[in-house]
């Protein structure tokens, strides 16, 4: 009988709606068990075969811990809010409403046919008014609140308010950007606008003019992991450093805790070492340089105090308030020059151009606070405004961008630390003793550090400052499908919150969705909702994707409350999250967020627990096979050459362009080529090359004119599989193919877990086969009724037992790919056995439910069982049946193995002695001659010397 899997996954998928096998109920009297998936943005393209390797391995622990008698939480959603829906409906006319229904529609039906146990009466779309209602009710908490240094907490802003009214800002403990000073009685003449400004600079979410990456063409801010080389990721527009009002997230007043709680986290040390790097804790000083001619000082802060004495230069960054203050007339047009050409730049790639240096002089000079000297002020992109105080003191004999810098410009090195006891050491580091500078001499750098310090202060002319890479994060885009602030502006442009009654507060319906004008999002044009009351204007910006991503795993805790984001019985069982997987693209943005915003409602005694994810593992990546072909630059008509003649030009005379693989003959393989039909298909497919020219080593033509064995060779990699590289494989058509339970164990037989790995369906048979030998295991069992209900014998029971002590400690260990070996060998060594005891394969069955849930449910239905086999206990190795009855000797003669002898554990040491001597298989190596010796070694060897 063959096993057809199109018809047991449809008989499967539609007994588990029918009987809500999936369904989670906040049953209080079981353990609980949390395993969550980051959720996915549902793009139109779908998932392709590297999206599910982290949902079935969740899926295999979601199932494993519930046969254990856990009460498993393992819900589903969608990121549902964000720019590539709103550029869809630009180019469509369709409605991103629409548009991201129909992907989540897909995306369910893939993730269903997969077998993933998801309930989806729990599932989260953030774009859902009522979910989002939850998400702006989160932002007016944050709104009403400041942080406490004292108590490290957060607090309500009227705290705050009561102690300006009564002491002004003497005493004060709260967290701020921008440092105030007033009384009380300046607190009580301050208009209302004045005070709102004030309070700002403490709220959790608050509003600031920022610079921001604008990209003119999408018409809203982009975050830095949305552009790549210089143009943004989506439809490679360019973009630009522009000052704009924004919201922002004071999450920088949670730095602290949010490196100490790292410790008590189960994540790897790389993604924990990711978040303490963009965290960037330091402590050094903060020193002011006062400008010449000017009643104004430039704050640096520096970690390297000690070398204070080499600084040659002040370098601010372009952005900087004081940069046309202080350039002169004749510098003036080369700065506006400059300035301009920085902000076509992102902040990464700024930081990334390590051996590019450029910048300008601004004709001013600050004065050194110790010595006097002139210091001349140059501006530099490789100095961001968002870091620090967007101004740094350039020591360029110890630091070597500094020193790049200066080699360039002519600028001196002034050498302060003699490093010539360690000769292999960086300029950089730390180690030395100070030399060229005054009372620092003679010092070592630890010493000359705090000694330095101590001046600062003396003179003040700086403090000690503690400080953090971590900047507050922009909270605002400019773009219509996005969550609405709930807040409103009166006539005095002061800021309120509605009222939570009013909740939510939902999107204008817009027609034709455009970009707005004026830097505004396109409900700016929206007249009659944003002035929707007498001097009330309403905020025409919107959240940014990750708002409705911080929190979401809490609603999937209790999502159809109406009182609340959750209740507190579900929040105080269900907790925070056991096991969350996801990929590294989010190690940063995602966690951080979600850690800042968990810990605000833990302060708020929103939550009962400090921190939202226990422990955490990030999926690797299934790779897929990028084939590129090589077009020269700047050629008209293009000309595309063969890969084997990139040698003959510079590289940056080149332009790679990937292709669809299915265009390609021999894709990943050395002889990776397009032939005449494929070029015509290339040509077909991007019009803008249909009159390209196309060159091997032995000829060059147009697409119409090359002979019919023409081949152009092309660049084969393995990368990253995306629609961008059109390399996406579909696991729609695997699964139709080989069925979902050999796709699932597929994936994870692939390799660990956390590893990246190149896809490739020639190593699939294997899986394929295992399931074929499997279901001829059970074809064995049925057809033998007579031996069903009889005991399994001990060979059986060890081979069966071994594999459940093997898997049960991969699963909680996350190594799935050794289960499917383990299977392999234990399905392998059951037919060779000729087993066929109901029993065992009963057990073997509810084994591997997790793995292979269609099949499993299919066999269990064969074996008579009534309920679903994920209902079934999961197996316990019993290690009574791995203790092995006998002993396997290896008989040697002078040394030589002759013979693998397996004997009884039940024979004595003399009557071993004497049986090894009559074996038929050893008798004819000592016939005729004497024995000399017997050496016997119990459990491990015998030896006969003659």
């Amino acid at each position: 009988m063959e096993f057809k899997h199109h018809e047991v996954e449809e008989k499967w998928k539609a007994y588990w709606i029918q009987h809500g096998t999936n369904k989670v109920d906040n049953d209080y009297s079981k353990p609980k068990y949390y395993i969550l998936d980051m959720f996915p943005y549902p793009s139109g393209s779908g998932l392709h075969v590297g999206h599910p390797l982290g949902y079935i391995a969740s899926d295999i622990l979601a199932r494993y811990w519930k046969m254990k008698g856990y009460n498993v939480l393992h819900p589903m959603g969608f990121d549902a809010f964000g720019l590539p829906a709103e550029q869809y409906a630009i180019q469509t006319g369709m409605h991103p409403r629409v548009s991201t229904e129909l992907n989540i529609d897909r995306y369910r039906k893939q993730l269903n046919n997969i077998g993933i146990n998801y309930d989806w009466s729990r599932e989260v779309i953030t774009s859902d008014p009522n979910y989002y209602k939850w998400t702006q009710w989160i932002f007016i908490q944050l709104f009403k609140s400041y942080y406490c240094t004292k108590d490290q907490k957060a607090k309500p802003i009227e705290q705050l308010i009561s102690h300006f009214e009564k002491w002004g800002s003497e005493s004060l403990n709260a967290f701020t950007n921008e440092p105030v000073q007033f009384t009380a009685n300046d607190w009580k003449n301050k208009s209302n606008k004045e005070k709102d400004d004030v309070l700002m600079n403490f709220r959790l979410v608050y509003r600031k003019k920022g610079f921001v990456n604008w990209c003119e063409a999408l018409g809203t801010v982009l975050a830095n992991d949305e552009i790549k080389d210089g143009v943004s990721e989506r439809g490679g527009h360019p973009v630009e450093k522009k000052p704009m009002m924004q919201w922002a997230m004071r999450i920088t007043a949670y730095a602290e805790r949010l490196l100490a709680d790292l410790d008590h986290l189960q994540w790897s040390d790389s993604l924990k070492a990711m978040q303490r790097n963009w965290i960037g804790k330091s402590v050094g000083a903060q020193v002011h340089f006062q400008v010449e001619h000017l009643n104004d000082s430039i704050e640096v802060f520096t970690t390297r105090p000690d070398t204070i004495f080499g600084v040659s230069f002040l370098v601010l960054a372009p952005e900087h308030e004081l940069v046309k203050r202080i350039t002169f007339t004749e510098q003036h047009d080369e700065v506006e020059q400059y300035l301009v050409s920085v902000t076509k730049k992102t902040d990464l790639e700024r930081l990334a151009e390590t051996k590019i240096v450029n910048g300008v002089f601004s004709g001013s000079y600050c004065i050194h606070p110790f010595s006097g000297k002139r210091i001349p002020i140059w501006i530099a992109e490789y100095v961001l405004i968002d870091y620090g105080s967007g101004a740094i003191m350039a020591v360029p004999s110890h630091d070597l961008r500094d020193q790049a810098f200066a080699l360039k410009f002519g600028l001196p090195l002034l050498p302060v630390v003699d490093q010539s006891e360690f000769p292999n050491a960086s300029p950089e580091e730390k180690m030395g003793i100070i030399i060229n500078s005054d009372f620092l001499n003679q010092m070592n750098v630890a010493e000359a550090i705090d000694a330095a310090i101590l001046q600062i202060e003396a003179k003040k002319i700086g403090n000690r400052k503690l400080q953090y890479r971590m900047r507050d994060a922009n909270f605002s885009r400019q773009r219509y499908w996005g969550e609405p602030f709930p807040v409103y502006f009166d006539s005095e442009s002061v800021c309120h919150t509605i009222d939570e009654s009013e909740l939510p507060l939902t999107l204008p319906e817009i027609e034709t969705i455009k970009p707005g004008t004026n830097g505004k999002s396109p409900i700016a044009d929206c007249d009659e909702w944003v002035n929707y009351s007498p001097n009330k204007m309403r905020e025409t910006d919107t959240m940014p994707g990750y708002a409705g991503s911080s929190w979401y795993f809490l609603r999937y805790m209790d999502p159809h409350n109406q009182q609340a984001f959750a209740s507190k019985e579900a929040l105080n069982y269900w907790q925070d999250v056991d096991f969350y997987i996801g990929g590294t693209e989010h190690a940063v943005g995602h966690l951080m967020y979600s850690r800042f915003w968990h810990k605000f409602l833990y302060d708020s005694g929103y939550v009962p627990t400090n921190e939202p994810f226990k422990k955490l593992v990030n999926q690797g990546m299934i790779q897929g096979v990028i084939e590129s072909i090589c077009l020269i630059k700047d050629s008209h008509p293009p000309h595309f050459i063969s890969s084997d003649m990139c040698s003959e030009f510079e590289m940056d005379q080149l332009a790679f362009i990937p292709v669809h693989v299915d265009f390609v003959s021999n894709y990943g393989s050395p002889d990776s080529h397009l032939s005449v039909e494929g070029i015509h298909k290339f040509c077909s497919w991007l019009s803008d090359y249909k009159d390209a020219i196309f060159q091997n080593t032995s000829f060059q033509g147009n697409q119409n004119v090359l002979p019919s064995d023409f081949k152009l060779s092309t660049k084969s990699e393995v990368g990253k599989m995306s629609k961008r590289y059109h390399n996406v494989v579909n696991p729609d058509d695997v699964v139709d193919m080989y069925g979902a339970d050999v796709f699932r164990m597929y994936e994870m037989f692939l390799g660990p877990l956390e590893d990246s790995k190149p896809w490739d369906t020639k190593g699939i048979t294997g899986v394929s086969g295992f399931i074929k030998k499997y279901f001829s295991l059970v074809e064995t069992v049925m057809q033998n009724n007579h031996s069903n209900s009889s005991d399994p014998n001990k060979e059986e029971l060890m081979v069966l037992h071994t594999c459940i002590k093997k898997v049960s400690a991969d699963i909680e260990q996350v190594s799935f790919n050794t289960s499917v070996s383990a299977f392999m060998i234990c399905v392998n060594e059951l037919r060779r056995l000729n087993c066929s005891n109901k029993q065992i394969l009963k057990t073997l069955n509810d084994l591997l439910a997790p793995f292979a849930p269609f099949i499993t449910e299919e066999v269990n239905a064969m074996l008579g069982e009534q309920s679903s086999v994920h209902h079934s206990s999961y197996p316990i190795a019993n290690e009574a049946y791995l203790i092995r009855d006998t002993t396997m000797y290896p008989v040697s003669v002078n040394g030589k193995k002759r013979y693998e002898w397996t004997v009884s554990k039940s024979i004595s040491d003399d009557e071993l002695k004497q049986q090894v001597l009559v074996l038929e298989e050893i008798k004819k190596w000592i016939e005729g001659h004497e024995i000399k010796k017997l050496i016997f070694v119990p459990g491990r060897a015998i030896n006969i010397v003659i």
